[in-house]
């Protein structure tokens, strides 16, 4: 008989968004008249489909495997060097410089974030975010490790901040944040790196909604702060930015700087042991994919990108155009597709999710599924379309 991994028993029996599902399709079978008249602003997928550069883009590169002299076949599994230098070329647009072979090309953030945990000790104390993005949470239980938590709340403006006496060695930021919007100012992650430098650890960066961010003072990138090479490791995606929820290209930055001493005296490369990984368990993402994604990264691919990124800032102000009528405090929804408010009428967060449901037909995500902090909490996605989330808006007013 095999010995199981018996940390799942300390997993969650349902991710999140599975009992989102779950409630929804039950909500649909006991009441199908309105089952048409549902509004989904929760789980963050677009609605918006690709950009014309990109789908030229796919268009060459499926044509390109037909001809002999264009075929590819296996690739590397760091990624094509054409992708992780037209990403090097956006950092460095964004007046950040990393190095293409720093750079790895995957396929989803949550793929990496997941993975990542993979190159560090069971032993480790790994510092997370309350209210945070659920799968940081559950991979690690997953994996053993000892978890132990930041509060993220109103009065610091879900913005957790290095405390000197605790003691961590892995240390989850997501800025702009999911769920709560919140973003991170230069000072702030000045403070996080300082702190990793000192404690020797390690920072796990996911910038996944840098391309939300409007307000030129705010970083889009951990290493936009000095030092940040020795101590971080940074993930980021194209599902939110160009659309890519479905096409599937994520890249993850491990600088070569990221070196550390092992028990025997000797030192491991975190740049070395994530590139084992990848070439001993991925395959690399598909050619015709990094492709498209290297389009992206362009100015004229990004140009397009921002374009539909503003039609979903718009509505984010519908959203919180409401809000603030009905004065229900909220972060987000300005340099994030998140919006993040509190449950009206004193209700905790699946309490309210159901409500919502049952009066209006709107989904959302309640709070209580990143952690302890939210649970009186929720969070609305902008992703939808304008005539929906409108709709939705209209329906809320009429609430309360």
């Amino acid at each position: 008989m095999p010995k199981l991994n018996e940390n799942y028993q300390n997993v969650k029996d349902s991710y999140l968004f599975a009992e989102i599902a779950r409630r929804v399709k039950v909500y649909e079978e006991t009441h199908p008249e309105k089952a048409a008249d549902i509004i989904r602003l929760g789980i963050g997928d677009v609605t918006l489909p690709l950009t014309k550069s990109v789908i030229e883009a796919l268009h060459e590169a499926v044509d390109s495997q037909a001809v002999s002299e264009t075929f590819k076949g296996y690739g590397p599994e760091q990624g094509y060097a054409f992708a992780q230098e037209a990403i090097a070329d956006y950092y460095a647009r964004n007046g950040v410089e990393v190095k293409a072979t720093d750079i790895f090309i995957s396929d989803g953030a949550k793929s990496d974030t997941g993975n990542i945990t993979e190159l560090f000790a069971k032993d480790n104390v790994v510092l997370v975010p309350d209210p945070v993005y659920p799968v940081y949470v559950d991979t690690n239980t997953m994996d053993g490790k000892n978890i132990i938590y930041m509060n993220g709340t109103k009065e610091n403006d879900f913005l957790p901040m290095p405390d000197e006496n605790v003691k961590a060695d892995i240390i989850y930021l997501c800025s702009p944040n999911n769920p709560t919007g919140a973003c991170y100012n230069k000072e702030q992650l000045e403070a996080w790196v300082a702190y990793a430098l000192k404690n020797d650890a390690v920072i796990l960066y996911d910038s996944a909604y840098e391309a939300f961010i409007t307000d030129s003072t705010l970083p889009r990138s951990i290493y936009a702060i000095e030092g940040a090479k020795k101590c971080a490791i940074e993930f980021c995606s194209l599902s939110k930015t160009a659309g890519f929820t479905g096409t599937r290209f994520s890249y993850t930055v491990v600088p070569e700087e990221l070196v550390f001493e092992t028990s025997n005296g000797g030192t491991l490369s975190l740049h070395n042991m994530w590139n084992r990984r990848q070439c001993t368990k991925f395959n690399g993402t598909p050619y015709i994919i990094q492709y498209a994604g290297a389009k992206v990264f362009t100015e004229e691919g990004m140009k397009e990108c921002q374009e539909n990124i503003g039609y979903y800032r718009e509505n984010a102000r519908m959203i919180a155009e409401t809000l603030e009528k009905k004065g229900i405090s909220f972060t987000g929804g300005v340099n994030s597709p998140y919006i993040w408010f509190e449950c009206p009428k004193g209700m905790e967060s699946w309490e309210f999710f159901d409500y919502l449901l049952e009066n209006a037909q709107v989904v959302g995500t309640p709070g209580a599924g990143f952690g302890e902090n939210g649970k009186n909490y929720f969070r609305l996605t902008s992703f939808g379309k304008h005539e929906k989330t409108k709709e939705a808006m209209e329906r809320f007013n009429s609430l309360f």
